[in-house]
């Protein structure tokens, strides 16, 4: 069995033309259109960071063929809320428009599988601990003899070399050491540094920016391979696109390092404000009336603080939002420019709370916008669901989730529509709704199998049994 697979592989390396066309003619019905049609990714990776990059080409045309451990699959299908059907709709979400494909990767026959896929697809895209793949041998090396021009994008902790590769590295801890926690806080006046722990965002954000760099890497590997094919020489070989949580993160520290590498200056945490801008800040309104959260009921029953955030740090915006507080003495040439700002950042900051706490957050935002200074509400889930802007651009899309067959094909559940994000950036001739929510486990295993790998009924009813495939 694994001569053939052996066989069939280095068949598979003169897929040029074969290859095209089973690109574009794949039953998920993505439009010559979108920027990614006839591009076969095969995502290897689980929670978010991977997959989250996974999302973003399916969203533009890929064809994200996700490889899922049998019975379990994907971690985050059971992760934070449970929908009806014990699926968390975060993964109705990043799953978005893939297709799900069950193998079990710790057999040999199902390591095969993949490597026959991987021969008839332009990425692989995993994010598993550095070494992983290269012990199951499925790293790059193993994988372009079959297919040399193939793109191995990895995402890790803290990239494939270097003294760190080998160690786990969640989003949080990378965070960490990039430096985000440290300029993520609240200020400690005598040191400068923080005061107290740093506060994180509440959402797994080093996954989603490493995510990002992975399919902007990826991108340009399909990029410069396009490029090179185009000029007829020798075929491109396969690249490795090696993202890191650190430097993904390092990416967003803006003028950190050169400032500290010129002026020997640490920059610290600053609370919600920005260090060295002013006046730019989260502003306290008058508290209004809610209902408490998970309640389910719309009788106000407490008073929650609300906030707006104000930038006026131009210096033409700045005294257009003096005057609009009625604090026109606080312009003229002390306040004209912004480094004299930060010399009285303390006063400014005052006059404009002063002004802020007097009125609710819709009054504030009114009389900013008729000014013409940049103001937003800190936005609750629910407002932003019902965000008129968001909905004008179709920024949420509703996507239908189809009923959940049982063993026997009968329906367990039946089927419900699901809000998530729509897809960014928006370009023309895009349509921005996804086509489909997260598969349902193994959704796609005998489509793909089939399709791709020519597999007969008899031998993925045998690959099931030995649960090789689920």
């Amino acid at each position: 069995m694994l001569q053939s697979c052996r066989v069939a592989l280095t068949r598979s390396s003169t897929r040029a033309t074969v290859h095209r066309t089973l690109s574009t003619s794949s039953t998920d019905n993505v439009g010559d259109n979108l920027p990614l049609s006839g591009i076969r990714v095969l995502e290897m990776g689980q929670l978010i960071a991977g997959p989250f990059a996974g999302q973003l080409l399916g969203q533009f045309g890929a064809e994200v063929i996700k490889v899922e451990p049998p019975k379990t699959g994907d971690p985050l299908r059971v992760w934070r809320e449970l929908d009806t059907d014990g699926t968390s709709p975060w993964f109705r979400s990043i799953g978005r428009n893939k297709k799900s494909v069950t193998i079990d990767l710790r057999q040999l026959e199902g390591r095969e599988l993949v490597k026959k896929l991987a021969a008839k697809c332009d990425v692989v895209l995993e994010n598993f601990k550095p070494g992983t793949l290269e012990k199951w041998s499925l790293g790059p090396s193993d994988l372009q003899k079959y297919n040399s021009s193939l793109i191995f994008t990895r995402v890790s902790g803290y990239g494939q070399t270097g003294p760190w590769a080998p160690r786990p590295g969640y989003a949080s801890v990378c965070e960490a050491e990039s430096g985000f926690r440290y300029i993520n806080g609240f200020v400690d006046p005598e040191t400068g540094g923080l005061a107290g722990p740093p506060v994180r965002p509440n959402i797994s954000l080093g996954d989603s920016v490493a995510g990002l760099h992975a399919a902007f890497g990826t991108v340009l590997a399909l990029l410069k391979r396009e490029r090179h094919n185009a000029k007829g020489t020798e075929k491109e070989k396969g690249v490795t696109v090696d993202v890191s949580i650190v430097e993904s993160m390092l990416n967003l520290m803006e003028g950190v390092i050169p400032e500290y590498d010129r002026k020997k200056k640490t920059r610290g945490p600053s609370g919600s404000s920005v260090t060295g801008i002013v006046p730019t800040n989260a502003y306290p309104c008058l508290p209004e009336p809610s209902s408490p959260s998970g309640s389910g009921s719309s009788s106000p029953t407490q008073l929650t603080p609300t906030f707006v955030v104000i930038g006026g740090n131009g210096d033409s915006i700045y005294k257009r939002l003096m005057h609009a507080i009625g604090r026109v003495d606080m312009t003229g040439h002390k306040y004209e420019q912004n480094i004299q700002r930060v010399a009285r950042k303390k006063e400014i900051e005052d006059a404009i709370c002063a002004w802020t706490t007097t009125r609710t957050v819709d009054q504030v935002i009114e009389h900013m916008t008729k000014t013409g200074v940049p103001v937003g509400r800190v936005a609750t889930v629910k407002e932003i669901v019902e965000n008129e802007q968001l909905e004008a651009r179709g920024a949420i899309q509703d996507v239908w989730v189809p009923p959940t067959p049982s063993e026997d094909g009968r329906t367990e559940t039946e089927g419900w529509k699901i809000k998530m994000p729509g897809t960014f950036p928006m370009l023309d001739g895009v349509d921005p709704r996804p086509k489909w929510a997260g598969p349902n486990l193994g959704q796609h295993t005998e489509e793909i199998l089939k399709q791709y790998l020519g597999l007969a009924d008899w031998e993925i009813k045998r690959l099931r049994k030995e649960g090789i495939i689920g």
